[in-house]
């Protein structure tokens, strides 16, 4: 099959040593794993990443970047990227048979500096994950370094690590698997998934064709090109769309891979007079599913190495980048001296229910898309056809709940701001550390904190709040303030600048 990308290949380095130690230690070398190290690295740690490939994902995979994933990834340096190569997009349809059920609108209040979701292939952010890593100097990516054996213990994990020259030995104070899926250490470490595999199949196809469709999230049910099941349509970059194509449990996925059974779907969608070329083709099953805890001792679980949802809502690439960002600032922060091993169990505290709510939206998405019986398809009809008429029907229409942030957590809202006259965003000084964002009343120093001062008014070393949407957003009133986490979630919010108070919150939660 043709490609718009061309892959690159990095370079294998063999093992210094028969031996080898070090603090921390990621399996996997995918948008997770890359992500976990890059945020590491960023916060002055130096970390050893391991994959048993040379290259990054082959496909676009999880190509869905959220709103929120994408404000973590402007803090790690890499956001204009994906606004740059990226298609953005915040607006979709949903169509039954032969005419369009309703549309929708995903990011309804503008002034954000990130739109509702970005499509951009995975392979493109790997890419600019390994770069950033890189350049860094504080990643070392060890490529066609397989783990093949693992050991848990008190001070970290071995592992045994077979690569072209030999095995080798590595012994990790903390070992993060990012591993995917069908993750070994996971496996080897004898932890099972919990949760709920889907009778049904689905086939993805990356389609590279000049169309004329919007730049639009596109779902149908029972279309006439399709009948009786259900088609997926999102455009891509380079002229790329992804169709998934509803296959149903007794498909042959072997079969249903092959090229002509793949180009006569696509034709039947398009049309003879459109013409395009197929660049990846998959068949998937929907999975929802989790570990019992993310964290064992000193190895920590990490996207779908630790959970897996069906991909209709974009919540599996989504939640793993969450992951990491939720993990990140803890683990640094327990390296660093400032809090003790407990705060590492808040990762299972926050990210366990997170997943808990992807999995529950996933669920009811795979139910709604895939009815287990013929009252269940009826139903689900009966709220489609009513949905072009009624508003109060649209909102039992699920084709996919889309991604956001876990619900059990306030994150700092981003709004428009004055830097001087320079036209800035707010969540750009609620970064990597412990920040304090004030309105009207200069915060005194305090350690480890950095004070954001803001303004209604023009003022010199403040965020000039011009539109008055930072401090709506934030729900801050004048002389109040905020304390944000390192990953930009609050911690506590004070009617005034208390300095005292304001330690003891950040004392508190570096406890947990």
């Amino acid at each position: 099959m043709p490609s718009t990308y061309v892959q690159p290949r990095y370079p294998f380095r063999p093992p210094s040593r028969a031996t080898e130690e070090a603090r921390l230690v990621v399996v996997g070398a995918g948008l997770v794993g890359l992500t976990a190290a890059l945020d590491l690295a960023r916060r002055g740690h130096r970390v050893v990443v391991l994959d048993d490939d040379d290259t990054v994902s082959t496909g676009s995979r999880a190509i869905c970047f959220a709103k929120r994933t994408l404000e973590i990834m402007g803090r790690l340096g890499l956001g204009a990227r994906f606004l740059d190569k990226g298609i953005t997009w915040n607006t979709g349809r949903v169509f039954h048979r032969e005419r369009e059920a309703y549309s929708f609108d995903l990011l309804p209040e503008q002034a954000h500096e990130y739109p509702a979701f970005v499509n951009l292939q995975q392979y493109h952010a790997e890419q600019w994950l390994v770069e950033a890593c890189e350049a860094t100097g504080r990643v070392e990516l060890r490529w066609k370094h397989k783990a093949t054996g693992v050991e848990n213990r008190a001070d970290g994990a071995r592992l045994t690590v077979e690569t072209p020259d030999g095995s080798y030995a590595l012994h990790a104070e903390w070992l993060l698997a990012c591993d995917g899926a069908r993750s070994f250490i996971r496996e080897a470490l004898g932890l099972p998934f919990t949760g709920q595999v889907f009778r049904d199949r689905f086939l993805i196809a990356d389609v590279v064709m000049n169309a004329s469709f919007p730049t639009e999230r596109w779902f149908w049910f029972d279309p006439p090109f399709h009948p009786g099941q259900s088609v997926l349509l999102h455009k891509q970059p380079d002229g790329v769309w992804r169709i998934d194509f509803q296959l149903g449990w007794d498909a042959d996925p072997e079969l249903e891979k092959q090229p002509d059974r793949v180009r006569a779907r696509v034709a039947a969608m398009l049309g003879p007079q459109v013409p395009f070329d197929l660049e990846w083709v998959s068949v998937y099953t929907f999975r929802c599913r989790r570990m019992e805890r993310f964290r064992h001792g000193r190895v920590f679980f990490l996207g779908d190495a630790a959970h897996q949802v069906s991909p209709f809502g974009a919540r599996g690439g989504n939640g793993g980048v969450q992951d990491a960002d939720n993990l990140g600032w803890k683990l640094a922060a327990v390296l660093a001296g400032e809090a003790g091993e407990a705060l590492l169990d808040s990762y299972d505290a926050e990210r366990i229910p997170a997943a808990d709510e992807n999995i529950l939206n996933s669920t009811r998405s795979t139910d709604f898309i895939t009815p287990k019986n013929e009252g269940a398809r009826a139903w689900r009809d009966a709220v489609l056809e009513l949905a072009h008429e009624l508003p109060m029907a649209r909102p039992f229409v699920n084709s996919g709940r889309l991604s956001r942030p876990w619900s059990g957590q306030r994150l700092a809202a981003d709004a428009p701001v004055l830097r001087g006259n320079d036209p800035d965003w707010l969540l750009r000084h609620i970064g990597a550390g412990w920040t304090l964002v004030a309105r009207e009343v200069v915060p005194e120093s305090i350690a480890g904190v950095t004070p954001v001062l803001l303004s209604d008014t023009p003022r010199p070393g403040a965020l000039h709040d011009h539109s008055g949407l930072a401090a709506r957003r934030l729900d801050l009133a004048p002389g109040a303030c905020v304390l944000y986490r390192p990953d930009q979630a609050e911690a506590a919010r004070f009617s005034a600048p208390d300095i005292g108070a304001i330690e003891a919150a950040r004392r508190q939660v570096l406890a947990a």
